[in-house]
Protein backbone atom coordinates (compact mmCIF):
# COMPACT_ATOMS: atom_id res chain seq x y z
CA UNK A 1 0.00 0.00 0.00
CA UNK A 2 1.28 3.49 -0.86
CA UNK A 3 2.42 5.35 2.26
CA UNK A 4 1.59 8.85 3.40
CA UNK A 5 4.97 10.34 2.50
CA UNK A 6 4.74 9.04 -1.07
CA UNK A 7 1.25 10.51 -1.42
CA UNK A 8 2.37 13.88 -0.07
CA UNK A 9 5.36 14.01 -2.42
CA UNK A 10 3.09 13.36 -5.39
CA UNK A 11 0.68 16.06 -4.19
CA UNK A 12 3.50 18.58 -3.92
CA UNK A 13 4.64 17.70 -7.43
CA UNK A 14 1.11 18.13 -8.80
CA UNK A 15 0.68 21.56 -7.23
CA UNK A 16 4.09 22.78 -8.39
CA UNK A 17 3.61 21.46 -11.93
CA UNK A 18 0.25 23.20 -12.29
CA UNK A 19 1.64 26.50 -11.06
CA UNK A 20 4.59 26.27 -13.42
CA UNK A 21 2.67 25.22 -16.54
CA UNK A 22 -0.76 26.94 -16.21
CA UNK A 23 -2.60 24.02 -17.86
CA UNK A 24 -6.00 24.45 -19.48
CA UNK A 25 -8.84 22.31 -18.17
CA UNK A 26 -11.98 23.14 -20.13
CA UNK A 27 -15.42 22.82 -18.60
CA UNK A 28 -19.04 22.31 -19.44
CA UNK A 29 -20.57 23.11 -16.12
CA UNK A 30 -23.53 24.22 -14.09
CA UNK A 31 -24.70 27.62 -15.38
CA UNK A 32 -25.41 28.70 -11.79
CA UNK A 33 -21.72 28.36 -10.89
CA UNK A 34 -19.67 29.10 -14.03
CA UNK A 35 -18.00 32.22 -12.64
CA UNK A 36 -16.92 30.58 -9.39
CA UNK A 37 -15.75 27.44 -11.20
CA UNK A 38 -13.52 29.47 -13.52
CA UNK A 39 -12.15 31.63 -10.73
CA UNK A 40 -11.25 28.59 -8.63
CA UNK A 41 -9.36 27.03 -11.54
CA UNK A 42 -7.46 30.26 -12.05
CA UNK A 43 -6.72 30.61 -8.33
CA UNK A 44 -4.91 27.26 -8.14
CA UNK A 45 -2.84 28.04 -11.22
CA UNK A 46 -4.88 26.56 -14.04
CA UNK A 47 -6.48 28.08 -17.11
CA UNK A 48 -10.27 28.04 -17.52
CA UNK A 49 -12.48 27.83 -20.61
CA UNK A 50 -16.25 27.37 -20.60
CA UNK A 51 -18.34 26.21 -23.57
CA UNK A 52 -21.59 24.38 -24.33
CA UNK A 53 -21.69 23.76 -28.10
CA UNK A 54 -20.59 20.38 -29.53
CA UNK A 55 -17.88 21.70 -31.87
CA UNK A 56 -16.41 24.02 -29.26
CA UNK A 57 -16.48 21.23 -26.70
CA UNK A 58 -14.57 18.99 -29.10
CA UNK A 59 -11.96 21.71 -29.60
CA UNK A 60 -11.47 22.11 -25.85
CA UNK A 61 -11.33 18.36 -25.30
CA UNK A 62 -8.49 18.08 -27.80
CA UNK A 63 -6.68 21.28 -26.83
CA UNK A 64 -6.88 21.02 -23.06
CA UNK A 65 -4.99 18.80 -20.68
CA UNK A 66 -8.21 17.58 -19.07
CA UNK A 67 -11.95 18.33 -19.16
CA UNK A 68 -14.60 18.80 -16.48
CA UNK A 69 -18.20 17.79 -17.23
CA UNK A 70 -20.97 18.79 -14.83
CA UNK A 71 -24.62 17.92 -15.54
CA UNK A 72 -26.02 20.40 -13.03
CA UNK A 73 -28.17 22.59 -15.29
CA UNK A 74 -28.88 20.76 -18.52
CA UNK A 75 -29.77 22.50 -21.77
CA UNK A 76 -31.31 20.66 -24.74
CA UNK A 77 -28.08 21.09 -26.71
CA UNK A 78 -26.27 18.98 -24.12
CA UNK A 79 -27.96 15.89 -25.57
CA UNK A 80 -25.63 16.42 -28.53
CA UNK A 81 -22.67 18.04 -26.79
CA UNK A 82 -21.90 15.74 -23.88
CA UNK A 83 -21.94 12.33 -25.63
CA UNK A 84 -19.84 13.81 -28.45
CA UNK A 85 -17.24 15.18 -26.03
CA UNK A 86 -16.88 12.02 -23.95
CA UNK A 87 -16.29 10.04 -27.15
CA UNK A 88 -13.55 12.48 -28.16
CA UNK A 89 -11.99 12.31 -24.71
CA UNK A 90 -12.12 8.53 -24.73
CA UNK A 91 -10.63 8.26 -28.22
CA UNK A 92 -7.82 10.71 -27.48
CA UNK A 93 -7.04 9.28 -24.04
CA UNK A 94 -7.53 12.64 -22.32
CA UNK A 95 -8.50 12.61 -18.62
CA UNK A 96 -11.93 13.88 -17.70
CA UNK A 97 -13.83 14.51 -14.50
CA UNK A 98 -17.54 13.77 -14.10
CA UNK A 99 -19.79 15.52 -11.61
CA UNK A 100 -23.14 13.62 -11.67
CA UNK A 101 -25.12 16.44 -10.10
CA UNK A 102 -28.66 15.52 -9.06
CA UNK A 103 -28.43 12.08 -10.70
CA UNK A 104 -31.86 10.48 -10.98
CA UNK A 105 -34.10 13.56 -11.15
CA UNK A 106 -34.84 13.63 -14.89
CA UNK A 107 -34.88 11.49 -18.02
CA UNK A 108 -32.24 13.43 -20.01
CA UNK A 109 -29.87 13.52 -17.04
CA UNK A 110 -30.35 9.78 -16.50
CA UNK A 111 -29.86 9.01 -20.18
CA UNK A 112 -26.63 11.01 -20.41
CA UNK A 113 -25.14 9.59 -17.22
CA UNK A 114 -25.97 6.07 -18.39
CA UNK A 115 -24.11 6.71 -21.65
CA UNK A 116 -21.04 7.89 -19.74
CA UNK A 117 -20.55 4.46 -18.16
CA UNK A 118 -18.69 3.02 -21.14
CA UNK A 119 -16.41 6.05 -21.48
CA UNK A 120 -15.04 5.68 -17.94
CA UNK A 121 -14.25 9.10 -16.46
CA UNK A 122 -10.88 9.26 -14.72
CA UNK A 123 -12.41 10.94 -11.67
CA UNK A 124 -15.99 11.05 -10.42
CA UNK A 125 -16.72 13.74 -7.83
CA UNK A 126 -20.01 14.07 -6.03
CA UNK A 127 -21.78 14.01 -2.71
CA UNK A 128 -22.61 10.71 -1.07
CA UNK A 129 -26.13 10.44 -2.47
CA UNK A 130 -24.92 11.16 -6.01
CA UNK A 131 -22.15 8.55 -5.79
CA UNK A 132 -24.57 5.92 -4.48
CA UNK A 133 -27.15 6.78 -7.15
CA UNK A 134 -24.60 6.70 -9.98
CA UNK A 135 -23.34 3.29 -8.87
CA UNK A 136 -26.95 2.14 -8.88
CA UNK A 137 -27.59 3.54 -12.35
CA UNK A 138 -24.51 1.72 -13.61
CA UNK A 139 -25.51 -1.53 -11.90
CA UNK A 140 -22.52 -1.56 -9.53
CA UNK A 141 -22.10 -2.73 -5.95
CA UNK A 142 -23.16 -0.29 -3.25
CA UNK A 143 -25.57 1.55 -5.52
CA UNK A 144 -29.31 1.91 -5.33
CA UNK A 145 -32.02 2.37 -7.92
CA UNK A 146 -33.65 5.01 -5.74
CA UNK A 147 -31.89 8.37 -5.80
CA UNK A 148 -31.65 10.02 -2.40
CA UNK A 149 -30.56 13.42 -3.64
CA UNK A 150 -32.53 16.55 -2.70
CA UNK A 151 -31.79 18.86 -5.60
CA UNK A 152 -28.01 19.12 -5.34
CA UNK A 153 -27.89 18.17 -1.65
CA UNK A 154 -26.92 14.81 -0.20
CA UNK A 155 -29.21 12.95 2.17
CA UNK A 156 -26.57 10.27 2.90
CA UNK A 157 -23.38 10.37 4.95
CA UNK A 158 -20.02 10.04 3.25
CA UNK A 159 -19.22 6.69 4.84
CA UNK A 160 -22.40 5.13 3.43
CA UNK A 161 -21.01 5.78 -0.08
CA UNK A 162 -17.76 3.88 0.57
CA UNK A 163 -18.78 0.64 -1.16
CA UNK A 164 -20.27 2.48 -4.13
CA UNK A 165 -17.17 4.68 -4.47
CA UNK A 166 -14.86 1.67 -4.52
CA UNK A 167 -17.11 -0.12 -7.04
CA UNK A 168 -17.04 2.90 -9.34
CA UNK A 169 -13.23 3.00 -9.27
CA UNK A 170 -13.07 -0.71 -10.04
CA UNK A 171 -15.19 -0.06 -13.13
CA UNK A 172 -13.44 3.10 -14.35
CA UNK A 173 -9.88 2.34 -13.27
CA UNK A 174 -9.73 5.89 -11.92
CA UNK A 175 -10.67 7.62 -8.68
CA UNK A 176 -13.76 8.81 -6.83
CA UNK A 177 -14.03 11.77 -4.46
CA UNK A 178 -17.03 11.87 -2.12
CA UNK A 179 -17.60 15.31 -0.62
CA UNK A 180 -18.99 15.80 2.87
CA UNK A 181 -18.06 16.85 6.38
CA UNK A 182 -15.05 14.56 6.04
CA UNK A 183 -14.19 13.85 2.43
CA UNK A 184 -13.46 10.36 1.08
CA UNK A 185 -11.12 9.78 -1.85
CA UNK A 186 -10.36 6.34 -3.25
CA UNK A 187 -8.66 4.62 -6.17
CA UNK A 188 -10.12 1.24 -5.27
CA UNK A 189 -7.03 0.04 -3.42
CA UNK A 190 -6.74 2.71 -0.73
CA UNK A 191 -9.17 5.14 0.87
CA UNK A 192 -8.14 8.54 2.16
CA UNK A 193 -10.19 10.64 4.55
CA UNK A 194 -9.41 14.35 4.16
CA UNK A 195 -10.27 16.86 6.88
CA UNK A 196 -10.92 20.59 7.04
CA UNK A 197 -13.26 22.81 5.10
CA UNK A 198 -15.91 25.13 6.46
CA UNK A 199 -19.60 25.20 7.23
CA UNK A 200 -19.77 28.23 4.94
CA UNK A 201 -19.20 25.91 1.97
CA UNK A 202 -22.80 24.77 2.37
CA UNK A 203 -23.98 28.38 2.21
CA UNK A 204 -22.51 29.40 -1.14
CA UNK A 205 -23.21 28.09 -4.63
CA UNK A 206 -20.48 26.23 -6.42
CA UNK A 207 -18.21 24.79 -3.77
CA UNK A 208 -18.75 21.27 -5.14
CA UNK A 209 -18.82 22.27 -8.80
CA UNK A 210 -15.63 24.28 -8.52
CA UNK A 211 -13.94 21.43 -6.65
CA UNK A 212 -14.61 19.12 -9.59
CA UNK A 213 -13.12 21.69 -11.94
CA UNK A 214 -10.00 22.01 -9.78
CA UNK A 215 -9.68 18.21 -9.81
CA UNK A 216 -9.55 18.52 -13.62
CA UNK A 217 -6.76 21.09 -13.34
CA UNK A 218 -4.66 18.72 -11.24
CA UNK A 219 -5.57 15.80 -13.52
CA UNK A 220 -3.42 17.47 -16.17
CA UNK A 221 -0.38 16.88 -13.95
CA UNK A 222 -1.07 13.82 -11.78
CA UNK A 223 -2.82 10.47 -11.55
CA UNK A 224 -6.60 10.53 -11.02
CA UNK A 225 -6.20 9.62 -7.34
CA UNK A 226 -3.58 12.29 -6.61
CA UNK A 227 -5.54 14.87 -8.60
CA UNK A 228 -8.71 14.17 -6.61
CA UNK A 229 -6.89 14.18 -3.28
CA UNK A 230 -4.86 17.31 -4.01
CA UNK A 231 -7.94 19.28 -5.05
CA UNK A 232 -9.83 18.10 -1.98
CA UNK A 233 -6.92 18.98 0.29
CA UNK A 234 -6.51 22.51 -1.04
CA UNK A 235 -10.27 23.03 -0.66
CA UNK A 236 -10.24 21.81 2.91
CA UNK A 237 -7.21 23.93 3.74
CA UNK A 238 -8.52 27.08 2.05
CA UNK A 239 -11.97 26.64 3.58
CA UNK A 240 -10.59 26.31 7.08
CA UNK A 241 -8.31 29.33 6.68
CA UNK A 242 -10.99 31.49 5.07
CA UNK A 243 -13.54 30.75 7.79
CA UNK A 244 -11.17 32.11 10.42
CA UNK A 245 -10.99 35.48 8.65
CA UNK A 246 -14.63 36.23 7.80
CA UNK A 247 -18.05 36.51 9.43
CA UNK A 248 -20.42 35.45 6.64
CA UNK A 249 -20.79 33.49 3.38
CA UNK A 250 -20.39 36.50 1.07
CA UNK A 251 -16.97 37.48 2.37
CA UNK A 252 -16.10 33.78 2.71
CA UNK A 253 -16.38 33.17 -1.01
CA UNK A 254 -13.93 35.97 -1.77
CA UNK A 255 -11.54 35.00 1.00
CA UNK A 256 -11.73 31.35 -0.06
CA UNK A 257 -10.44 32.20 -3.55
CA UNK A 258 -7.60 34.16 -1.96
CA UNK A 259 -6.69 31.18 0.23
CA UNK A 260 -6.75 28.81 -2.77
CA UNK A 261 -4.26 31.11 -4.44
CA UNK A 262 -2.00 31.55 -1.39
CA UNK A 263 -1.79 27.90 -0.25
CA UNK A 264 1.69 26.45 -0.71
CA UNK A 265 2.32 22.98 -2.11
CA UNK A 266 3.71 21.81 1.23
CA UNK A 267 0.75 23.22 3.15
CA UNK A 268 -1.66 21.43 0.83
CA UNK A 269 0.17 18.13 1.17
CA UNK A 270 0.21 18.50 4.95
CA UNK A 271 -3.52 19.13 5.27
CA UNK A 272 -4.70 16.37 7.68
CA UNK A 273 -5.70 13.03 6.14
CA UNK A 274 -5.71 9.35 7.05
CA UNK A 275 -5.22 6.31 4.82
CA UNK A 276 -6.81 2.89 5.01
CA UNK A 277 -6.49 -0.12 2.76
CA UNK A 278 -9.59 -1.27 0.90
Amino acid sequence: MINKEEIQNQMIQAVETVRQTNPMAGSITNTVTINFVANAQLAVGGSAAMVYLPDEGEFLAKAGGATYLNVGTLLPIYEQTLPHIVKVLHNTGKPWVLDPVAVGIGSLRTQLLQQFKDYKPCVIRGNASEIIALAGLWGLEGGTDLSNVRGVDSMDSVITAKTAAVALTKWTGGAVAVSGKTDLITDGSVIVFSHGGSHYMEKITGSGCSLGAVVAVYATAASPFIAALTATAVYNLAGKRAENKVDGPGSFQIQFLDELHKATAVDIANNPFEIEEV
